[in-house]
């Protein structure tokens, strides 16, 4: 192998990196959408896309990939057996294909015991303590990822339907989304029967602002959202956590909505996601001795 490939793809995008098998990072590249439960030829493209993009950057010719061990951290590949699919499809030398929560632990925590909640476009919860590592969720928004964009904005278009149907009170933010409809519900539900949950997850960010502002719909879907995260740290947190880190887009709007009994142990995270791919992929591809692995190393 003549360098290392570091991936992080999730339902927003996916990002990657070459770096020499010392862990030096020699380019950067980014594409589109990666959750392989929902679409695993688009990510396959994604993937390929942006480690081509981080080759260029690194003034590397897109064929020296193959001569490169690669380690992905992708949303769905926790179902069903999809990682190993993609693993036929891709031009690398040899590589490795986790759930992109693994990423994000290794990256947010390095080699200390926590919890880490990953809450973007999904959400998944992984906790690590002596060694053993449990994870709850990540299994996709229809049932699973509680607290995610995708969810949240699923919730808010379900609200705005029963505000048109008058069955709950309408609000600001319920007018507002409305209007962006064109104020016909037939409009929405149209989106919505060929939504992704990255299309589900614009809307989120509208309820965190219309929450600030106090609307009463807004509050009600971010407060059994808040519920459901609390629900899963209690669930996943080791008995003396000393550590939470909270990872992805949504983040830092959460941060200050949970809990009075995590507030004191959130803590900021070492690295991000694709750092610990590449922290990964050194332990994967690079013997202790320093050297190359060798083809086929896993």
């Amino acid at each position: 192998m003549d360098h290392l490939i570091a991936i992080d793809g999730g339902g927003t995008g996916c990002r990657a990196l070459v770096a020499t098998m010392g862990g030096v990072v020699l380019g950067r590249g980014a594409s589109g959408s990666a959750n392989l439960m929902t679409d695993p030829e688009g990510t396959c493209r994604s993937v390929v896309e942006a480690v081509e993009a981080a080759f260029a950057d690194a003034g590397l010719p897109a064929g020296a990939m193959r001569r490169s061990g690669a380690f992905l951290g992708l949303a769905g590949a926790n179902v069903s057996r999809s990682g190993e699919r993609l693993k036929a499809m891709l031009p690398f030398s040899d590589c490795v294909v986790v759930t992109d929560s693994v990423i994000a632990m290794e990256g947010a925590l390095g080699p200390a015991d926590g919890v880490v909640a990953i809450l973007g476009t999904g959400s998944v919860f992984v906790a690590r303590s002596a060694g053993e590592v449990r994870s709850i969720g990540g299994w996709g928004f229809v049932l699973s990822d509680l607290g995610s964009g995708a969810r949240l904005g699923r919730a808010l278009l379900q609200e705005v339907l029963l505000a048109y149907d008058r069955v709950h009170r309408p609000s600001a933010l319920t007018d507002e989304v409305l209007t962006r409809f064109g104020n016909e519900p037939g409009e929405l539900v149209a989106f919505a029967r060929t939504a992704a949950p990255r299309d589900f997850g614009t809307f989120a960010p509208l309820l965190f602002s219309f929450a600030d502002r106090g609307d009463p719909v807004a509050t009600r879907v971010l407060d059994e959202a808040v519920k459901s995260i609390g629900e899963a740290l209690d669930t996943v947190k080791p008995k003396h956590c000393e550590r939470i880190c909270l990872l992805g887009g949504l983040a830092p709007l959460y941060a200050k909505r949970l809990e009075s009994r995590f507030q004191h142990l959130l803590k900021p995270p070492l690295a991000d996601a694709l750092q610990g791919a590449l922290a990964l992929a050194r332990k994967a591809f690079v013997p202790a001795g320093g050297l190359p692995a060798g083809v086929g190393h896993e």
